[in-house]
C-alpha cells in the first residue's frame, strides 16, 4: 500500500512519561519557585495548590486527604501497602504486570501470612472479581497499563466493606470515570495523564484509611520516605503541602500548568470525553482492520488511556515468539523512522504489539493520523518477513 502523507502534529504516544498538554512549551515554567526553600510559606503554598487543584479537578470526596509523595506512583502505592497492610487479610487482584508486581511485594517483601490472589489467566481478561472478600484489604489497579484492560466501574466494590480498597489508579485518573468513593487509597503520578514530570506521586486517603494509620502500627521497619504517621498520628503538614523529601519546584510548576489546563478545557468530564473519543476512533479502525485487535477481550473493559493492540495474521500464527516480537518491533521501527509515532512499544511483559497512549493530553486527531501509518508499516513488514521466510526455506 502507498505510504501515508499526513502525519500527527504531535506524534507523542508514550504511556509514561506521557505527552504534554496541547500548546505546552518551556515558557509555562517561567514562574517556577526555584532557588528557594520549598518549606517557606511561598513554597508550601505552591505545593498546597497542587493538592487542592488535584482534588477539585478529580472531584474527590471533601473528607479525603491528599498528599504529594516521593517515587512517582510506585512510591505512592508502595507507601500505602507498607503503612496499611497487615491489619487484616489481603486480597490482590492482578491481570497485568503492575498488579502482579504489587502481589509479589505483598507476598515476597511484606511477607504477609493471609493473602489471596485473584489472577487473570491471560493478558486481555479480568479475574473473577465477584470472589473478592471485602472484609479484607483489597489491592488492585483500576486500569491495567500494560494490558489495556480496566475495571468497567466500581459497582463490584460494596459500600459497607470492612477492609480498605487500595487502588493504583495512575493510568486511570484524569482520563476515566473513577468512582473515588469506592476507594480508600488512590495513587497516581504527574507523569501519566497530566503529562507532567517524573519522580512525584500523589496519594489520596479516605477517612477509613486515615483511621487505620492511627490504630495500626506495622510490625516492620519503615524507611523515612515511606512514613505517613508517627506514634499513631499522621505526619504534621503532610496533607497541606509539607512533603517528606525535597520536591522539584520545576515539576510542581509543570503540574500546576497541567491542572490549570484541565480546568480550562472543561474539567474532568471533558478530560474523560477526550480520551473516550480517541478510543472510539481506534475501535472503529480495529473493527475495519483484519490485522489488528485489542488485547482487551471485552469492550466494557477496554482502556481508553493505555490502548493495547496486537497484530493478527495467519502468517504470524506460525512464527515462534521471538519472531513475533521482532515483527512487532519492525512495525514500530518503520513508523518511528518516518516521524509518524514515537514510543509505541508494548510493555516488555505484555504480548508483542503496540500501545497507544490515549489519555486526555493526546489529541484525537493525532491518533487518527497515526493509524494509517500502522496499516502501512504492517503491510510493509509482512511483505518483508514473508519474503525472508520464503527465501530461507528454498
Amino acid at each position: 500500500m502507498d505510504r501515508p502523507e499526513l502525519k500527527p502534529a504531535r506524534p507523542w504516544f508514550s504511556a509514561g512519561p506521557c505527552a504534554k498538554r496541547p500548546g505546552w512549551d518551556l515558557d509555562a515554567l517561567e514562574n517556577a519557585f526555584v532557588g528557594r526553600s520549598f518549606r517557606i510559606p511561598e513554597g508550601r503554598a505552591r505545593l498546597a495548590e497542587v493538592i487542592e487543584k488535584s482534588k477539585r479537578v478529580l472531584g474527590l470526596p471533601p473528607d479525603y486527604e491528599v498528599a504529594i509523595v516521593p517515587g512517582s506512583d510506585t512510591g505512592a502505592i508502595e507507601m500505602a501497602m507498607w503503612n496499611l497492610l497487615g491489619h487484616t487479610g489481603v486480597e490482590v487482584c492482578c491481570w497485568e504486570n503492575f498488579g502482579f508486581t504489587w502481589l509479589a511485594d505483598v507476598v515476597d517483601q511484606l511477607r504477609l501470612p493471609d493473602v489471596t490472589a485473584h489472577r487473570a489467566d491471560r493478558y486481555g481478561a479480568l479475574p473473577d472479581l465477584s470472589r473478592v472478600d471485602f472484609d479484607h484489604d483489597v489491592v488492585f489497579t483500576w486500569n491495567g497499563t500494560t494490558s489495556g484492560v480496566c475495571v468497567p466501574d466500581g459497582d463490584w466494590i460494596p459500600d459497607d466493606r470492612r477492609g480498605l480498597t487500595i487502588c493504583d489508579a495512575t493510568s486511570a485518573v484524569f482520563g476515566m470515570d473513577v468512582d473515588a468513593a469506592k476507594l480508600d487509597v488512590i495513587t497516581w503520578s504527574w507523569q501519566k495523564a497530566l503529562g507532567g514530570e517524573g519522580a512525584h506521586g500523589m496519594i489520596a486517603l479516605s477517612p477509613a484509611a486515615v483511621e487505620r494509620l492511627a490504630v495500626f502500627r506495622p510490625d516492620r521497619p519503615l524507611p523515612k520516605v515511606f512514613r505517613l504517621a508517627k506514634d499513631g498520628r499522621v505526619l504534621d503538614g503532610l496533607f497541606d503541602g509539607f512533603t517528606i523529601n525535597t520536591p522539584s519546584m520545576l515539576a510542581v510548576e509543570d503540574a500546576l500548568d497541567a491542572l490549570d489546563w484541565c480546568a480550562e478545557v472543561g474539567g474532568l468530564p471533558e478530560l474523560v470525553a477526550r480520551s473516550r473519543r480517541t478510543l472510539d476512533v481506534v475501535a472503529r479502525w480495529v473493527e475495519a482492520s483484519p490485522h489488528v485487535e485489542f488485547l482487551a477481550e471485552d469492550r466494557r473493559t477496554t482502556s481508553s488511556t493505555s490502548i493495547c493492540l496486537r497484530f493478527t495474521d495467519p502468517f504470524l500464527d506460525g512464527l515462534p515468539p521471538e519472531r513475533t516480537a521482532a515483527f512487532a518491533a519492525r512495525v514500530r521501527e518503520r513508523i518511528e523512522e518516518n516521524g509518524a509515532g514515537h514510543d509505541l512499544a508494548a510493555h516488555r511483559e505484555a504480548p508483542p504489539g503496540i500501545r497507544i497512549w490515549g489519555g486526555p493530553t493526546v489529541d484525537t486527531e493525532d491518533v487518527a493520523a497515526l493509524l494509517p501509518w500502522v496499516d502501512w508499516a504492517f503491510a510493509e513488514t509482512l511483505h518483508e518477513f514473508t519474503t525472508t521466510t520464503s527465501i530461507g526455506h528454498t
